[in-house]
């Protein structure tokens, strides 16, 4: 398991898989998190992951696969200078959005660092009842 900064745990990516299928493995695993296909023509290997109904990642699932997370704006601008893997990639705030390439040079471990950093910054924006509720399926 992995903890977050605010105390979330996240399971570690599994060994021995592809980064995307330990991705979603790791993803499905965490508490209060469903996932659902786009549905847009077009964008059928796109899987939009959220937490109590708020988004913090797209995971496509191409052949040259990337994630999109939500990320603090500063930590953003060090991840984008650091790894060329790292930049921006859709119509969402490329101040608060990042992309990462899964088959450039962005360690795993890094991958799963920002995903749980994705993750609790959207948990950290929701209400009272939804953070209780999210309690109570950890």
């Amino acid at each position: 398991m992995h903890r977050t900064g605010s105390g979330t745990t996240l399971p570690r990516l599994a060994t021995g898989n592809t980064v995307k299928t330990a991705l979603k493995v790791t993803l499905a695993a965490t508490p209060g998190v469903a996932a659902q296909a786009m549905t847009l023509k077009g964008f059928s290997h796109v899987l939009i992951y959220k937490v109590m109904g708020k988004m913090f990642a797209i995971l496509s699932t191409r052949a040259d696969g990337h994630v999109i997370v939500k990320c603090d704006p500063h930590l953003a601008d060090i991840m984008r200078v650091r790894y060329s893997g790292i930049g921006h990639r859709s119509h969402l705030d490329k101040r608060f959005w990042i992309s990462v390439e899964l088959n450039v040079d962005v360690p795993v471990g890094e991958i799963r660092r920002l995903l749980a950093h994705s993750y609790d910054q959207v948990c950290a924006k929701l209400t009272r009842t939804q953070k209780a509720d999210l309690t109570l399926l950890s």
